[in-house]
């Protein structure tokens, strides 16, 4: 395979109805017709998430030529309630790297040693979820949640939101080897060992030692969010959209490209950047530290 693709999937790759629109230039296309938009996700019996048909048939070509990992935030429950076109896949990473899926079974190895990691890096997460509780009420979270006994997120009422709460609950963690973030009304508890690069790296060994991926066969990715910034540096190139975290963030980095496009329509500009540089064989200089 010509390279490795790591692409974070909400409002990255497949966008929900209220992500559709996240228009910010005039060029931007107004909301897709129902005929050009494929269901990916339901829940409790309603459609969720969605991909474009242009969208789904490069995804599938794309398959064909680079390993493509879903790398995603989301548990491995959540993950598997996707159905994304190119699917079966062979690797995916969940819950922001603290999970690797072989064959839509997580891996016990890794699993231990992101365990091991936590205990050694800082705070646990009962201390820093205690200390949460101390910090948030009913009148602006909706709801509290812990992923696969990893992190911890919050669903929140934005216009109710404590002015500065990010921030100050941000600077509490990070004293303590977490850190804190939002994407949308959700807001992440992230311990510093659960992160999205050093799962893309163990992936990559991994497909190296099989000899699926060549040695010199580089590192794509793309994300919208806090989360993913450092997957996205530590690629030898990426892409973002021009919405999120990171566009609100105007986060920058010398490998990074930035969609002209924002929504939905920036997904499938993602798979177009990605289709040419797989298609131009990514350059051939020596993939860096992932770590």
């Amino acid at each position: 395979m010509t390279a490795l693709i790591a692409t974070d999937l909400d409002r990255t790759m497949i966008y929900s109805r209220g992500a559709m629109e996240l228009a910010v230039t005039e060029s931007d296309v107004a909301r897709a017709g129902e005929e050009d938009l494929l269901c990916v996700e339901v829940y409790d019996g309603k459609p969720l998430s969605y991909v474009t048909s242009a969208a789904e048939a490069m995804l599938r070509q794309l398959t064909a030529s680079a390993v493509v990992v879903p790398t995603t935030t989301r548990t491995v429950a959540q993950f598997q309630r996707i159905d994304l076109p190119g699917a079966p896949w062979r690797y995916a990473i969940t819950t922001n790297g603290g999970n690797i899926l072989v064959d839509g079974v997580p891996d016990r190895s890794w699993r231990s040693g992101v365990d091991i990691a936590m205990a050694d890096g800082g705070a646990s997460l009962v201390e820093v979820g205690a200390e949460l509780s101390r910090r948030i009420d009913d009148s602006w979270v909706r709801a509290s949640r812990v992923a696969d006994e990893l992190f911890s997120y919050l669903v929140v009422d934005l216009d109710a939101m404590p002015a500065g709460f990010v921030e100050e609950w941000h600077d509490w963690c990070a004293e303590r080897g977490w850190g804190a973030s939002r994407q949308g009304r959700k807001i992440y508890t992230m311990p510093d060992a659960v992160c999205k690069s050093r799962a893309v790296a163990e992936v990559r060994s991994r497909l190296v030692d099989d000899g699926v991926l060549a040695q010199e066969a580089p590192v794509l990715a793309a994300g919208d969010g806090a989360l993913d910034a450092n997957m996205l540096s530590a690629a030898d190139a990426a892409i973002r959209p021009r919405h999120g975290e990171l566009e609100t963030l105007d986060w920058q980095h010398p490998t990074l490209s930035v969609t002209g496009s924002s929504g939905i329509a920036a997904g499938e500009e993602i798979l177009r950047w990605f289709a040419d540089h797989v298609a131009r064989g990514a350059g051939t200089t020596a993939v860096g530290s992932l770590l």
